[in-house]
């Protein structure tokens, strides 16, 4: 398939607080952890915040516009069936994903030993190499509510090309 030169770039963010009683699910990993991050959906803040950026590129609106909260039929849905679906979309709309880059910003539990698994679950969702997707993690020094661990962030940017 070839390339014209058109190029996006979509940005994403997303937000959970933790929660009592809920699995931690970052990058579709089920992560150890004392508790989970409250959403409609299994609150998977990282697969939200690419899903986002994708749909940024191609000027799609926000993963809530697809995946509205109040629809019973994406209560605890798996987020990376979410992303897979946001990933068929941006290719209905003619564009192909180039890169995918993320920051998870968390004080506490540890995530560089999932860091991997991460990686390879997200490129299968959207259909993509794992060379092509990064995701980083970062503490933020006990600073702001992830460091006073009420909750966790992601950002994720995105490279998109139109195909011919």
């Amino acid at each position: 398939m070839s390339v014209d030169r058109t190029m996006r770039i979509g940005q994403g963010y997303d937000v959970h607080a933790f929660a009592e009683g809920r699995r931690l699910i970052l990058g579709g990993v089920d992560i150890p952890h004392t508790r989970g991050l409250l959403g409609h959906s299994d609150a998977d803040v990282l697969a939200h915040a690419i899903a986002d950026a994708l749909l940024g590129g191609v000027r799609g609106g926000d993963i809530g516009k697809l995946f509205p909260d109040n629809d019973p039929a994406y209560k605890d849905a798996d987020s990376l069936d979410l992303l897979a679906q946001v990933a068929a979309f941006v290719r209905e709309q003619g564009f192909e994903i180039v890169d995918v880059d993320s920051v998870i910003a968390a004080q506490a539990p540890k995530l560089s030993p999932f860091r991997d698994q991460m990686r390879e679950n997200l490129a299968k969702a959207m259909g993509i190499p794992v060379e092509n997707v990064g995701v980083k993690a970062t503490t933020t020094e006990h600073l702001g509510f992830e460091g006073r661990e009420e909750g966790i962030s992601a950002t994720a940017v995105c490279l998109l090309a139109r195909c011919k």
